[in-house]
This record gives structure tokens, C-alpha cells and sequence, in this order.
């Protein structure tokens, strides 16, 4: 870095506040950061403290303090900058131009915060023939020394101002939203390769350039920050705040498909393929930290667009359910192999390797069910549940240890039923208690103390919960025949008395006491 000094002047010219200029390979331009106008404030704020509460001074003695100097020169330079900047303005040939709504830069000099200008010159001093004067916040204004024919060539906002028939000396643009981001880019068009020069940029700057670059119509700019954009990695919230500016330029205008390819896709057809897929590798993958890990999150996923998608028809019912169907078929072959009176005299790893099956495909249809009962869909996988008559009769004959993931899927079905997230038919939910109920009850011994998801206090809500949907009649049977079985073991039969206690307030007590507000009603009509 280099800084450009301007020569003395006669007296009465304006002198310009040195800026830093950068030398680059084709000529001098200057980019100041924003550090340069932040501390030029800062400077400019103390300079009006030091003013408003002079420091006292002794009769007699001489200043011995530099800073008042300064302040005392500062406001000269000031004075001057703005004299010439009213002069600019004041002139015939001034273009004054707003991005915003049209405002003119005046010199304040009663005012108490009067505007801070910082001047920046651009390429040979010498042949500058071009003022543009920028105003934006904190009160700043930047004067700007630059070449009209740099200028014309590189935007077309300033070609059109150039463009007039009288002689143009100065452009003002009022209500500038980024100051810094406005003298950075038309520093960038004193550059041949301009996407080099944003390659040690943050993506925030670039999309800040690149508003800056469309408001002045800089193509070479525009096409360097989208190429910069298109290439860089896009972290945290990046995503969201670029795809939105990108599409606020348009894409037919600019060719900005690339970018936006990253997070759409030319197909419009749901992502159904893509997601059986998925399925599909998650289903029939046999390394078990892998398979848990990604169940997990897709689930998670299958969440979070469920919540984003609230409302609208479900794009993946078909394909869970033909995983679904796919599971049980062939839990069923694995449970129909292990059931045949040969399956115990076969060697020890192929017995191992069928018990692993039914546990994997166990495990498979409850993680299934989980998605369709958090998606609101399970209710047809009831109807299939409960229908499966040919499964619950092979149950009985299999080891304990190879089954009770079975009964898993049917207690998780009962606490969707019981928390409103599945809703069947009255005859699908009498069907299910029915067929599926004894075989829960014969491995929740193995369920509470196997299985360390299991949650006792859950199920049993969700059982008692579907057994009171049930007409009171149906009630009473399942109560009766769950009676039976805890009277016969226990803590090992799902505990379901608070259910039985609401059951029994049906049965015995409401009868009562809708027959004595009956008779109450017809005393009262009497009397």
C-alpha cells in the first residue's frame, strides 16, 4: 500500500484528506475498508468532544497541545472540503442521483452534526475528470477523483448519467445504503481481474457487492460475484440469504441457475424414487452402528419435514408402505423357517443367523412405524397389524428371545392409539386387541427387563387407553380376560388397574347416578 499525497495548493483551493491507494498491476486504485470510515468517525466524534469543552489554558502561556492544533486544522480542511463540495453541487453541470429517494448533500454549517468527508482518489490524479459524491449513513460523505471514460465503460447507471449533452463534472448519489461497498466497487472497475480480488472475501461481502453491482448496473462485477458464489462453500444460514438475493436479480437476466442448482433440481416430480432408496439401503443394511445411526436421522429428517410440510398430502405414504409390506413378508418366511420341527436340529450359526433376521426385520417395521405414526399415516398399518392372524398363531412357537421385538411393534401401536396419533375403526381396534394383546402379555416379562427403551408406564397407558374406545361391552370382555392373566402372573401382565378402575366406574357407578338424575328430573317436573 502506498498512500497518494496531493500536492500543496494556492490558497483558497480545497486540500483532500490522504487515503490509502493500493498499486496493482494495472494502475492505482483505492479500496478503503471499513475500518478507514469507522475510525474516521471515531475521529471526528472526539474532534467535536474536544471542541464542545476546551482545555483550560493559563494567561500567558503558550499551546503546548498538538491535538488542538490538529482540531484546529481539521476543521479548516472540513470547511474547505465542503465550500468545494457546495460549489460542485451548486454547479449547472452536477448530476445529483438517488438510489433511494432523491436527497441533496448540503453544506451544514449550523449544524451540529455536520456531515464527515472523506475523499478517495482513482487512478493517475492527474487525469481525473470525474467527481462522484456519495452520502450515506453516519452522516459520511465520500468525494471520489475518478475517470468519467473508466466509469462509462464499466456501469451502465453511470453511462446513462455521462450521457448527457452537457458536460458532466459531478455525480452525487444520495442515501447510500452501503458507502464502503459503493467505493470498493467502483475501485473494482479500475481491475482487470476482478473475481481474483474476491477470492479472500467473506460471502457476506460478495453478496453485499453484488447489490451494490446490480444498483449499478456493473455486468463484469455482477457475473464475478455470482461466479465467486457459485464456487465458494456455503456455510450455517449462508444458504437461505444467498438463494434469496439470487433470486431477487432473476434468473433469465443473469444465467444464475448454476447457483441455485445447488438447492433445487430441474425434476418436478416428488423425490419419491430417491427416498425409496433410501429405504432401502437403511432396510437391508447388516452393520448394526451404522443402521441405528442412520435410522436415527432420517427419522429426525422425516420430522422436520413433516413440521415444514404441515398441512399437505404426504409425498412418501406409498413408499413406506411398500417397505412395510416388503418387512413383513419376509418376517413372516423367517418366522414360518423357525417354527418347522426340523429348525432345532439345524447347526447352531444358522439358527443364529434366523434369529438375527427376525430381529432385524422386527426392528425394521417398528422404525417404520414410528415414521407413519409421526406422519399421521399409520392408521392402514393398523388394519394390515391386526390382520395378521397367520403371524401371532406362529408366535407361541418360537424362543422368547427371537420374538419380543414382534410384541414391540404391537405395544408401539398401542401408545399411538392411546396418544391420538392413530386413529382405526372400532372393529380394527377390537381386532387388534384380540389377536395381538395375549402375545404381548406373554413377553412383557422379556420387554421390561430386555429391553432398556422399553417404557412400561407408556404401553400400559396406551393399552388401557385403546381397551376404553372400545364399546362398553367389548370393555368389559378385555378386562375380564386381562384380569385373569395378572391375577396369574403379576408384574409380569401389563398393569392396567387404572384403566380397570375407570372401566368399573362405567359399569357400576354412571348407571347409578344418571338413574338419579333421572328421577330428579321428573320430581322436578312434577312439582
Amino acid at each position: 500500500m502506498a498512500d497518494f499525497r496531493v500536492r500543496s495548493l494556492e490558497p483558497g483551493q480545497t486540500k483532500i484528506r490522504n487515503v490509502p491507494i493500493a498499486v496493482t498491476p494495472e494502475g492505482f486504485w483505492c479500496c478503503p475498508a471499513p475500518v478507514v470510515f469507522q475510525r474516521t468517525i471515531k475521529h471526528q466524534n472526539n474532534q467535536n468532544k474536544q471542541k464542545s469543552s476546551p482545555p483550560r489554558k493559563l494567561n500567558g502561556q503558550k499551546s503546548t497541545n498538538p491535538q488542538g492544533d490538529k482540531r484546529q486544522l481539521a476543521h479548516q480542511l472540513k470547511s474547505q472540503v465542503a465550500s468545494e463540495d457546495q460549489k460542485c453541487l451548486a454547479s449547472n453541470t452536477c448530476v445529483n442521483t438517488a438510489m433511494t429517494p432523491e436527497r441533496v448533500v448540503k453544506a451544514n454549517s449550523g449544524n451540529p452534526h455536520p456531515q464527515r468527508k472523506i475523499s478517495v482518489g482513482f487512478g493517475k490524479p492527474d487525469t481525473c475528470d470525474l467527481k462522484v459524491v456519495l452520502s450515506g449513513k453516519e452522516n459520511i460523505a465520500v468525494r471520489m477523483n475518478v475517470h468519467r471514460s473508466i466509469l462509462a465503460e464499466h456501469s451502465s447507471f453511470f453511462a446513462e448519467k455521462l450521457a448527457k449533452q452537457s458536460p458532466v463534472i459531478c455525480i452525487e448519489i444520495g442515501d447510500c445504503e452501503d458507502v464502503e461497498i459503493y467505493v470498493e466497487a467502483i475501485g473494482l472497475m479500475y481491475c482487470k481481474e476482478i473475481k481474483q480480488r474476491l477470492i479472500k472475501l467473506s460471502v457476506a461481502h460478495v453478496l453485499r457487492m453484488l447489490k451494490v453491482a446490480e444498483a449499478l448496473g456493473f455486468q463484469l462485477c455482477v457475473k464475478s460475484c455470482l461466479d465467486y458464489l457459485e464456487a465458494v462453500p456455503w456455510v450455517g444460514d449462508e444458504e437461505e440469504t444467498i438463494v434469496s438475493s439470487i433470486r431477487c436479480l432473476g434468473i433469465d437476466k443473469y444465467g444464475i441457475s448454476p447457483i441455485l442448482k445447488r438447492v433445487s433440481s430441474d425434476i418436478s416430480n416428488p423425490p419419491n424414487d430417491t427416498l425409496a432408496r433410501i429405504l432401502e439401503l437403511v432396510l437391508k443394511s447388516n452393520e448394526e452402528k451404522g443402521r441405528r445411526e442412520m435410522k436415527s436421522l432420517v427419522l429426525k429428517l422425516l420430522k422436520e419435514n413433516n413440521q415444514w410440510m404441515s398441512g399437505s398430502a404426504d409425498i412418501c405414504s406409498e413408499t413406506l408402505y411398500n417397505s412395510c409390506q416388503i418387512c413383513l413378508q419376509s418376517l413372516l418366511l423367517l418366522f414360518r423357517e423357525a417354527s418347522e420341527p426340523s429348525f432345532v436340529e439345524k447347526d447352531l450359526v444358522k439358527k443364529e443367523t434366523i434369529t438375527r433376521q427376525i430381529s432385524l426385520e422386527a426392528d425394521n417395521l417398528l422404525w417404520l412405524v414410528e415414521i407413519l405414526s409421526d406422519r399421521h399415516i399409520a392408521d392402514d398399518f393398523v388394519v394390515i397389524w391386526a390382520n395378521q392372524e397367520e403371524l401371532t398363531s406362529l408366535h407361541p412357537k418360537l424362543p422368547i428371545v427371537s420374538r419380543h421385538l414382534v410384541s414391540r411393534i404391537t405395544a408401539r401401536i398401542f401408545v399411538g392409539i392411546g396418544r391420538g396419533e392413530m386413529l382405526p375403526s372400532k372393529d380394527t381396534r377390537q381386532m387388534l386387541l384380540q389377536v395381538w394383546l395375549q402375545p404381548l402379555i406373554d413377553d412383557y416379562s422379556w420387554l421390561q427387563h430386555g429391553c432398556r427403551s422399553f417404557d412400561c408406564k407408556v404401553v400400559e397407558e396406551g393399552i388401557g387407553r385403546t381397551i376404553l374406545t372400545l364399546p362398553l361391552e367389548d370393555q368389559q370382555t378385555m378386562m375380564l380376560s386381562w384380569l385373569g392373566s395378572f391375577l396369574k402372573v403379576g408384574d409380569n401382565c401389563p398393569n392396567l388397574q387404572r384403566a380397570f378402575e375407570v372401566w368399573w366406574r362405567r359399569t357400576f357407578i354412571r348407571p347409578y347416578l344418571e338413574q338419579q338424575g333421572n328421577t330428579l328430573q321428573s320430581d322436578s317436573k312434577f312439582n
